[in-house]
């Protein structure tokens, strides 16, 4: 009867693993070159705050004093976001290409207003890195991201 039982499994096992069987999917492009990969990580959110809907335009400029300002023209989900801002992502070491991600941010209103897109203008400075290993920034949103890079 066990011997019964497990020939039994086993061709269970067998017809199940057939059924799982597809034709190869085409190869993709080969010329299409893959995502890269962040080498950075999030920076937990307040409570409250999001990431906004899109980012359309960024610019990085160099300050007086040392460090970047920021700007970026970026859409909320709605009426109503405050205190928008950047959020810089964390990194283990410097990124080779000099490119520092950053989310763009603001605070979610109180109330659930009607979800219509809202443009809104984001500034600040990061004086975190005066000695020009910043070259270009890559503005993060919730549906896109928009790289700029440093104007000299």
């Amino acid at each position: 009867m066990r011997k019964v039982i497990l020939a039994a499994g086993m061709l269970a096992c067998l017809s199940l693993a057939a059924c799982d069987s597809k034709p190869a999917a085409p190869a993709a492009d080969a010329t299409a070159a893959a995502p890269r990969k962040s080498q950075a990580r999030e920076a937990p959110l307040y409570a409250g705050q999001e990431q906004v809907q899109s980012v359309q335009s960024g610019a990085v400029t160099a300050a007086p004093g040392g460090g970047v300002n920021l700007t970026a023209s970026a859409t909320a989900a709605g009426p109503g976001y405050t205190q928008a801002g950047f959020l810089p992502r964390i990194y283990a070491g410097s990124p080779p290409d000099g490119i520092y991600e950053i989310d763009v941010v603001a605070q979610k209103p109180a109330a659930a207003g009607a979800a219509t897109p809202t443009p809104i203008e984001v500034k600040g400075d990061w004086a975190k890195y005066t000695d020009g290993r910043v070259k270009g920034v890559k503005f993060i949103s919730k549906t896109n991201d928009v790289v700029a890079m440093l104007g000299k």
